[in-house]
C-alpha cells in the first residue's frame, strides 16, 4: 500500500501548481509546468522552476539549473510526469536522475504516448523514489490543454461572456466599444487573453466591435494570443482593426467553403486564411476547428464571442470552462438566466465566483467534467 503525501509534499505541490501557472498561455505547444526542489529535513524550498517562453526550458531542467548543486539527495515536486524522450531538448528524466535528486513527486501523468508512464519507470529503474498522483485533480486541469490536445486533438475551451445586470451583452455598432463591466472586470479578462494561446471571434463580432483582441495589462503586451476569427463565408473588412497588427500578433481566418475575393487582402496584411474541410452540419465545424488549431499547436482557445458562437460550441459539448463577467453584485438567479440564455441546455456547475471592482466574475464547468 502507498504512503499517503505528507502535508510537506502538498505544500510543496500547491507551490509547483502556482510555478505551472506562470506558464499558461506563453508555452504551446508545450504544457504548463510547473517544479520545485525541497530539502524534507528541514523544510527549506532550494529552488522553483516553470516552463519557460515557447515551452524550453521545462520546468524541471528550469529548477535543476537554479539549484546547482543542491539538487542532490533533495526532493523534486513536478505537476506533470517528466518527459522521457528526445526532442529539442533531452529527457528531463535523464536530467533528474544526473542532477542525484533522491526523489520525485508527480501530480499527474502524461497521456504523450512518448512518454505514458515512460518518465516514471526511468526514474524508478534509475533508483529515484517516486511518488504520483499528488493533488492529481488540481495538476490534471491546469495541463487538461495538453491532455486534450494530445488524446482527442484539440485545445482546452473556455467561453469568456460579460453581460450587464440583466445578463445582456453590448450592443456592438462598430463605433466606440459600449462596456457593460467596469475596468476592473476588463482587466480580469484580459489576464484571460494572457493565459490563452488563441482567442476567437466570430465575422459578426468583428463587424460590430472592430476589436483588436490584445492583451493590453501593463508588462503583458507580448502575451497577446493568437487572433482567430470564425468566419464562414462572411466578407471581411482589410481595414479592420485587427489586421493593422496581424505582422506582429498573429491572425487566422478560418473559412467554411470557398475563399472570398478579399481574402487577398487579408493575407497582404499578413493573416493566414484557412479553408475548414466540407462538413454536413453547421455543428461539425466546431469540432474541425479545434482540429485545426490543435495541429497548429494551440493548446487553450478562449473564445469571446458573439452569441452565435458561444451557443455553437455549448450545442457541440466542446467548452471546458465558462468565465461569466457580469455588471453588480451576485446574483444567482440572472446569472443563470444569461447562462441560459446565451449556452441553451449546457449544465454548468460553479467553482467560483468573486467580485471584481463594482462586478462578478463567476468561473463554471460544464457538470460532467
Amino acid at each position: 500500500m502507498r504512503a499517503a503525501p505528507s502535508p510537506f509534499d502538498l505544500d510543496m505541490m500547491r507551490i509547483a501548481l502556482r510555478m505551472a501557472a506562470r506558464g499558461l498561455g506563453n508555452t504551446a505547444p508545450n504544457p504548463a509546468v510547473g517544479a520545485v526542489i525541497a530539502n524534507e529535513t528541514t523544510g527549506e524550498v532550494i529552488a522553483r522552476g516553470w516552463t519557460q517562453p515557447g515551452g524550453r526550458p521545462h520546468a524541471e531542467t528550469e529548477a535543476i539549473r537554479r539549484a546547482g548543486g543542491r539538487a542532490r539527495g533533495a526532493t523534486l515536486y513536478v505537476t506533470l510526469e517528466p518527459c522521457a524522450h528526445f526532442g529539442k531538448t533531452p529527457p528531463c528524466a535523464d536530467a533528474i536522475v544526473a542532477a542525484g535528486t533522491a526523489r520525485v513527486v508527480v501530480g499527474t501523468g502524461d497521456p504523450d504516448p512518448r512518454t505514458a508512464g515512460q518518465g516514471i519507470a526511468k526514474l524508478r529503474a534509475a533508483g529515484v523514489a517516486v511518488t504520483e498522483n499528488v493533488l492529481e485533480p488540481e495538476a490534471r486541469w491546469l495541463t487538461l490543454g495538453h491532455i486534450l490536445r494530445v488524446t482527442q486533438n484539440r485545445p482546452f475551451v473556455m467561453l469568456k461572456i460579460a453581460t450587464d445586470a440583466d445578463g445582456s451583452i453590448a450592443p456592438g455598432d462598430g463605433t466606440a466599444p459600449h462596456w457593460v463591466t467596469g475596468p476592473e472586470a476588463r482587466a480580469a479578462g484580459h489576464k484571460l487573453r494572457a493565459e490563452a494561446d488563441a482567442i476567437l471571434v466570430g465575422a459578426g463580432t468583428l463587424r460590430a466591435d472592430d476589436p483588436e483582441l490584445i492583451c493590453r495589462l501593463p508588462g503583458l503586451a507580448n502575451r497577446s494570443p493568437v487572433r482567430v476569427v470564425l468566419a464562414g463565408r462572411a466578407a471581411l473588412d482589410p481595414s479592420a482593426k485587427l489586421f493593422a497588427t496581424a505582422t506582429q500578433v498573429p491572425v487566422l481566418i478560418v473559412r467554411a467553403g470557398a475563399a472570398r475575393p478579399s481574402d487577398h487582402d487579408l493575407a497582404t496584411a499578413g493573416a493566414d486564411v484557412l479553408e475548414l474541410p466540407p462538413v454536413r452540419e453547421s455543428l461539425d465545424h466546431v469540432p474541425a476547428v479545434l482540429e485545426m488549431l490543435a495541429a497548429r499547436g494551440i493548446t487553450r482557445l478562449l473564445v469571446e464571442g458573439g452569441p452565435k458562437v458561444w451557443r455553437s460550441f455549448a450545442d457541440a459539448g466542446l467548452v471546458d470552462e465558462v468565465a461569466l463577467f457580469m455588471a453588480g453584485p451576485p446574483d444567482v438567479h440572472k446569472a443563470a438566466f444569461a447562462l441560459q440564455h446565451h449556452l441553451g441546455r449546457l449544465i454548468l456547475q460553479t467553482t467560483d465566483c468573486r467580485p471584481v471592482g463594482c462586478d462578478t466574475m463567476w468561473r463554471l464547468r460544464p457538470a460532467s467534467a
